[in-house]
């Protein structure tokens, strides 16, 4: 009798384990039954060219049809399914991330390969209005398109602001926000180290002039950059004085001059003045050489000319704009 009530309490508690063991087995299911619902239903809505936007799921195949967005999402650790004109990508953009072989060339920036696209069965396709507005209603067909303003009446306020914003957005949109924040935090750290070479060097404080010198229709053309560009805000953040001022910002941070707009600093001898020129079209070196009117520059004649290389990138994201500090830098200061 007491043998069959001991087999009796062991065929109890092997029951009661098994009715345990289902139950967790359930809760396990309903969780991930759970997880995979919020993943469907997640959506994130933010501010496009077009106004409030919602996206729907975490995009995964992602088509860039704008340099800044791609690098933007190299430095979330997402790779792009398509980018628009590779090759120039990597020509102008000097940034430490590279994209995987699996990344597809989706057309030129003014003009995006529908069908290329399309291959590439995207979720999701970033585009900008001032290139992209025209082919809105074919790209919609293929995929959910996101449309940035970088050239909109509040964004060219602030170029780096707006960059910043966007990059915010970007993060939110394929659940990397912490990623985005360390990224940005990455990039300000970056811009304090800088700064503080700047004042090591003396020359916090200084005036200076940065301009992207070229030929255009056989004439020597400047473009000096103004306070809302990049270059503006971050020779601000370094401590620098813009000698050159707009009354109203200009849509791509710049305005184009000749040499004649340069005689308006003559009598500025400790002015910086920062170059971008090709090897094949330094116009200091040809056009400018024995011009007088170039030559007689006050800050010419105290050696204050300080050239940045030729394919220095000016519109990027906060990788770029990490290139594009430390090349600002590397031409004053000389270690």
């Amino acid at each position: 009798m007491k043998k069959l009530a001991i087999i009796s309490f062991l065929l109890l508690i092997a029951f009661l384990a098994a009715c345990g063991g289902n139950n967790n087995d359930e809760e396990k299911t309903n969780s991930n039954t759970e997880d995979s619902g919020e993943q469907e239903q997640r959506t994130v809505t933010i501010e496009d060219a077009r106004g409030e936007q919602t996206v729907k799921g975490t995009p995964e195949n992602i088509v860039a049809l704008e340099w800044s967005y791609a690098e933007n999402l190299l430095a979330l650790g997402v790779q792009p399914a398509g980018v628009a004109d590779l090759d120039g990508f990597n020509k102008w953009l000097n940034i430490d991330k590279e994209f995987a072989d699996s990344v597809e060339d989706v057309g030129t920036r003014s003009e995006p390969n529908l069908e290329a696209i399309k291959r590439q069965d995207p979720d999701l396709i970033i585009a900008v209005k001032f290139r992209h507005e025209q082919y809105l209603d074919q790209l919609e067909k293929i995929a959910p398109v996101v449309m940035f303003a970088p050239y909109g009446d509040q964004a060219i306020q602030d170029h780096y602001g707006n960059m910043i914003d966007e990059m915010k957005k970007l993060a939110k949109i394929v659940d990397k926000k912490d990623k985005g924040k360390q990224a940005i935090a990455d990039l300000n750290a970056f811009i304090d180290e800088q700064k503080q070479r700047v004042a090591d060097a003396g020359l916090e404080g200084s005036p200076y002039l940065a301009t992207q010198a070229f030929t255009a229709q056989n004439t020597p053309t400047l473009r000096l950059f103004t306070d809302n560009s990049m270059v503006g805000k971050l020779m601000k953040k370094f401590g620098f004085d813009n000698a050159y001022s707009t009354e109203e910002p200009e849509v791509y941070g710049y305005t184009e001059v000749t040499l004649e707009a340069l005689q308006n600093y003559q009598d500025q001898a400790d002015l910086q003045f920062l170059y971008i020129a090709q090897d094949d079209d330094n116009i200091f070196e040809t056009a400018y050489k024995d011009n007088p009117a170039w030559k007689n520059l006050s800050f010419v004649k105290n050696g204050n000319t300080h050239r940045l290389p030729g394919d220095t990138w000016t519109f990027g994201g906060v990788l770029s704009n990490q290139v594009l500090a430390k090349q600002l830098v590397d031409a004053m200061v000389k270690e």
